[in-house]
């Protein structure tokens, strides 16, 4: 019979799986492994110096995030990038479900969550959401996503803070480029929904999420028009 693991160890191994994780995301999200191309398991593993179980449990992770895919004959592939017709799905479909998730949050939201919220927006002060590796902006883009979802798990409705966290909105825009988010703008239109928020002002709070998703389909737009990806 096999020897039961000590704590210390149960705990290395949950730290491996997420550094894993996180090395394999960067992978991905920085273009290493190429949009639609094949993850090869084995080699991913030697270049991290793992074996393969934590990469395959990275892959598993990552493909409820959206970045990869698994095909029962060639196994894991990295999703391609979203199209300028993508983009516009992705945004109409935020537009259906954060607008109302705002205006519930400032009806509901009780104080531990809006202190929760606002050492977000404080903590995006200053990061850069730009820089050649996802190891510079990813903190920008984690926070980005972290504002989102909590202001609709606020709205107290289960199923629509689930549809939110679903779309994994940010992975997929900051893949298509780390220099997309637009940080002075993106802080300043989050914190416009923050007040709204703390005025318990459900029209306003709504209105000011619409804005700032209207923003930044723009902003993403623009790269299309300037010949981006």
């Amino acid at each position: 019979m096999g020897r039961c693991r000590s704590r210390g160890e149960d705990a290395a191994m949950s730290v491996l799986a997420v550094s894993v994780y996180e090395a394999v995301k960067a992978m991905v999200m920085d273009h290493v492994i190429q949009p639609g191309a094949r993850v090869g398991i084995e080699s991913v593993a030697r270049s991290l110096g793992v074996s393969a179980t934590p990469v395959r449990e990275a892959l598993a992770r990552l493909e409820s995030d959206g970045l990869v895919v698994k095909r029962s004959l060639s196994g894991y592939r990295a999703t391609e990038l979203l199209t300028r017709q993508g983009v516009e799905e992705l945004f109409e479909m935020r537009l259906l479900l954060e607008p109302r998730a705002a205006a519930l949050a400032a009806e509901h939201m009780g104080e531990a969550a809006l202190d929760r919220i606002e050492a977000v927006v404080e903590e995006m002060r200053g990061l850069p959401d730009k820089g050649h590796s996802y190891a510079e902006y990813g903190r920008f883009a984690v926070l980005d996503q972290r504002f989102h979802d909590a202001l609709a798990v606020a709205s107290g409705r289960t199923m629509l803070a689930a549809a939110v966290e679903r779309l994994h909105t940010h992975l997929h825009l900051f893949r298509l480029s780390p220099v997309s988010g637009g940080s002075p703008a993106t802080v300043m239109e989050h914190g416009r929904i923050l007040r709204a928020v703390l005025r318990r002002s459900p029209e306003r709070a709504s209105r000011a999420m619409s804005e700032h998703l209207e923003s930044s389909l723009r902003r993403h737009l623009d790269r299309y028009a300037e010949g981006g990806a």
